[in-house]
Protein backbone atom coordinates (compact mmCIF):
# COMPACT_ATOMS: atom_id res chain seq x y z
CA UNK A 1 0.00 0.00 0.00
CA UNK A 2 1.46 3.40 -1.19
CA UNK A 3 1.36 6.71 0.15
CA UNK A 4 -0.40 7.94 -2.50
CA UNK A 5 -3.56 5.56 -1.60
CA UNK A 6 -4.19 8.15 0.82
CA UNK A 7 -4.83 11.35 -1.35
CA UNK A 8 -8.60 10.10 -1.99
CA UNK A 9 -9.94 8.61 1.05
CA UNK A 10 -8.35 12.44 2.54
CA UNK A 11 -10.27 14.32 0.29
CA UNK A 12 -13.47 12.62 0.16
CA UNK A 13 -13.19 13.65 4.32
CA UNK A 14 -12.11 17.46 3.44
CA UNK A 15 -14.74 17.61 0.70
CA UNK A 16 -17.56 15.94 3.33
CA UNK A 17 -16.65 18.37 5.59
CA UNK A 18 -16.85 21.31 3.63
CA UNK A 19 -20.46 20.00 2.10
CA UNK A 20 -21.34 19.79 5.55
CA UNK A 21 -20.45 23.27 6.70
CA UNK A 22 -22.28 24.32 3.16
CA UNK A 23 -25.48 22.67 3.99
CA UNK A 24 -25.55 23.90 7.39
CA UNK A 25 -25.63 27.50 6.10
CA UNK A 26 -27.99 26.80 3.65
CA UNK A 27 -30.08 25.03 6.29
CA UNK A 28 -30.06 27.97 8.48
CA UNK A 29 -31.30 30.29 5.69
CA UNK A 30 -34.41 27.54 4.46
CA UNK A 31 -34.85 26.54 7.83
CA UNK A 32 -34.57 22.66 7.10
CA UNK A 33 -33.79 19.64 9.35
CA UNK A 34 -30.10 19.38 10.15
CA UNK A 35 -29.89 16.76 7.60
CA UNK A 36 -26.18 17.93 7.17
CA UNK A 37 -25.10 16.18 10.02
CA UNK A 38 -25.00 13.28 8.11
CA UNK A 39 -21.69 15.31 5.79
CA UNK A 40 -20.18 14.93 9.11
CA UNK A 41 -21.08 11.33 10.28
CA UNK A 42 -19.50 10.15 6.47
CA UNK A 43 -16.43 12.39 6.99
CA UNK A 44 -16.04 10.39 10.21
CA UNK A 45 -16.66 7.26 8.60
CA UNK A 46 -14.61 7.85 5.66
CA UNK A 47 -12.01 8.93 8.06
CA UNK A 48 -12.10 5.19 10.13
CA UNK A 49 -11.49 4.01 7.00
CA UNK A 50 -8.85 5.85 6.56
CA UNK A 51 -6.91 5.42 9.28
CA UNK A 52 -7.43 1.62 8.76
CA UNK A 53 -4.98 2.54 5.72
CA UNK A 54 -2.71 4.49 7.49
CA UNK A 55 -2.27 1.71 9.96
CA UNK A 56 -1.85 -1.15 7.18
CA UNK A 57 1.27 0.97 5.58
CA UNK A 58 3.93 -0.43 7.87
CA UNK A 59 3.11 -3.82 6.95
CA UNK A 60 5.50 -5.81 4.80
CA UNK A 61 3.95 -7.78 1.96
CA UNK A 62 3.38 -11.13 3.84
CA UNK A 63 1.22 -9.09 6.82
CA UNK A 64 -0.77 -7.54 4.16
CA UNK A 65 -1.56 -10.49 1.96
CA UNK A 66 -3.26 -12.44 5.52
CA UNK A 67 -5.00 -9.31 5.86
CA UNK A 68 -6.39 -9.16 3.03
CA UNK A 69 -8.00 -12.67 3.92
CA UNK A 70 -9.48 -11.05 7.27
CA UNK A 71 -13.07 -10.40 6.60
CA UNK A 72 -13.57 -8.03 9.14
CA UNK A 73 -10.69 -5.26 8.22
CA UNK A 74 -12.20 -5.62 4.70
CA UNK A 75 -15.30 -4.55 5.89
CA UNK A 76 -13.94 -1.76 7.83
CA UNK A 77 -11.78 -0.74 5.31
CA UNK A 78 -14.22 -1.22 1.98
CA UNK A 79 -17.45 -0.88 3.82
CA UNK A 80 -17.18 2.27 5.92
CA UNK A 81 -15.86 4.28 2.85
CA UNK A 82 -18.94 2.75 1.01
CA UNK A 83 -21.62 3.55 4.10
CA UNK A 84 -19.74 7.37 4.19
CA UNK A 85 -20.12 7.66 0.73
CA UNK A 86 -23.94 6.19 0.31
CA UNK A 87 -24.71 8.35 3.31
CA UNK A 88 -23.51 11.67 1.90
CA UNK A 89 -24.64 10.88 -1.61
CA UNK A 90 -28.35 10.87 -0.01
CA UNK A 91 -27.75 14.29 2.05
CA UNK A 92 -26.70 15.63 -0.86
CA UNK A 93 -29.39 14.57 -2.81
CA UNK A 94 -31.43 16.15 0.01
CA UNK A 95 -29.89 19.21 0.80
CA UNK A 96 -29.15 20.22 -3.37
CA UNK A 97 -31.52 18.33 -5.21
CA UNK A 98 -33.48 22.36 -5.73
CA UNK A 99 -30.19 22.95 -8.14
CA UNK A 100 -31.40 20.96 -10.71
CA UNK A 101 -34.99 21.15 -10.21
CA UNK A 102 -34.96 25.18 -10.95
CA UNK A 103 -35.40 25.98 -14.56
CA UNK A 104 -34.78 29.46 -16.15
Amino acid sequence: MSVLALFGPLSMCVMFIVLGMLSRRLGRVNRTPPYYVGFFVAALLVGVSLIVHISGLGWNAESAARLAQDTTLMLIDTGLMALGATIAAFVAWRYWSWLLAERG
